[in-house]
């Protein structure tokens, strides 16, 4: 099998298995219990929890551990609405973001909230202009993600920060950096984020870990009420095993960031250009600003026709977001593209792992698929 699929999710690496295993089998003790095995389980939690903020690069203080990617979007959200509650009803966001944020503006609509979906130009970005022109005097929320994940775009999250100090703005800047974590350089300050979601399955942690970044200052209302864990915040006993691997993924990635960025650049950069030689047909509709996400489309050849028949030949991609189960993008129908390329969309997300063998396979099963599905009338 050849997987070009990590932005779905990735392998757990070794170092993140090894270290959950050892907390489930030997420090498998309870935080909160008082004892020399629960002592010394809370006591780890913290160390875990200093090594993703090193990474991040936030005050530990700063972060607190959730269950997935999709939790800490809900919690980002939920929190600006409610810090804003006396301020206005008015919220920012992209019509290409995660279903994770869609969903709760979505809601929030329909209890008396005006949301403001923005969309990108043909690339995927969102021009910074949009969000100037969307800005209000009681808007209390921007959310806006640091790359998406269907086409590598970063957007000017940065640049929405200076927008919103320069208009003296009380908005709270949240982003979705599941994506952007250990792939492109940040830090919540230098993004000037009140907020800031990751995940840790998509960094070579377990499914079932994430973190939210809540900055210093901000009086956070209690996602879950409880024992009193998190701070309060989140109450429920803490997810130990998923928390080490977290951190010993984060670690990992923290200490060759600058090296796997690279190598998946340049990796990138041969697969589109391979794709482009041998593929008869194939275009190139996002070569990502990130390093590891890129979209392509074989206009006319259904997507998930390719996408199934690549699977029988050993190859693991998408059509987009593992999160849309087969259903129509909402991120490339919000790029105006013609439906033809729309419907051959395919999403290529890399890891260091992977090879220029495995591209140049990629290529000739992808040539194959092509004259495949002519000859069958696909």
């Amino acid at each position: 099998m050849i997987y070009f699929d990590h932005a779905a999710t990735t392998a757990v690496l070794p170092a993140a298995a090894d270290a959950a295993y050892r907390v489930m089998t030997r420090d498998f003790g309870n935080p909160s219990s008082l004892h020399a095995l629960g002592k010394q389980a809370a006591k780890e939690v913290e160390e875990h929890r200093a090594a993703v903020a090193k990474a991040l690069g936030c005050q530990p203080g700063e972060l607190f551990f959730t269950s997935c990617g999709t939790e800490g979007d809900n919690w980002a959200v939920q929190l600006a609405v409610h810090l804003g509650r006396h301020r206005g009803k008015h919220i920012i966001t992209t019509a290409v973001e995660h279903a994770a944020v869609l969903e709760p503006c979505k809601a929030l609509e329909q209890q008396g909230y005006e949301v403001a979906y923005l969309t990108p130009d043909h690339t995927g970005r969102i021009p910074i202009e949009a969000v100037e022109a969307a800005l209000q005097e009681d808007t209390v929320l921007v959310s806006m993600m640091l790359v998406n994940n269907e086409t590598g775009a970063i957007q000017p999250v940065a640049e929405v920060s200076q927008v919103l100090k320069g208009r003296r703005s009380s908005a709270l800047l949240h982003t979705d950096a599941v994506q952007g974590f250990l792939k492109v350089p940040f830090t919540p300050k230098s993004l000037g984020a009140d907020l800031v979601t990751l995940s840790a399955h998509k960094i070579g942690g377990m499914k079932g870990s994430g973190a939210l970044y809540i900055r210093s200052g901000l009086r956070a209302e209690p996602l879950i009420r409880g024992g009193g864990q998190e701070k309060g915040l989140r109450s429920g006993t803490e997810a130990t095993p998923q928390i080490a691997a977290f951190a010993a993924a984060a670690e990992l990635g923290y200490k060759h960031r600058d090296e796997n960025i690279a190598y998946l650049q340049d990796l990138k950069a041969y697969a589109l250009e391979t794709l482009q030689a041998k593929v008869p047909g194939l275009a190139v509709v996002a070569e990502g600003d990130a390093p590891h996400i890129c979209a392509v489309s074989l206009p006319g050849r259904p997507s998930q026709v390719v996408v199934r028949y690549l699977s029988d030949k050993g190859f693991c991609l998408s059509a987009g977001s593992a999160c849309h189960r087969g259903k129509a993008s909402h991120v490339y129908g919000a790029m105006n593209l013609s439906k033809p390329v729309r419907d051959g969309m395919l999403r290529l997300s890399f890891a260091p792992s992977n090879t220029r063998d495995e591209v140049d396979a990629l290529a000739e099963a992808m040539l194959s698929a092509t004259r495949d599905l002519v000859a069958a009338g696909r």
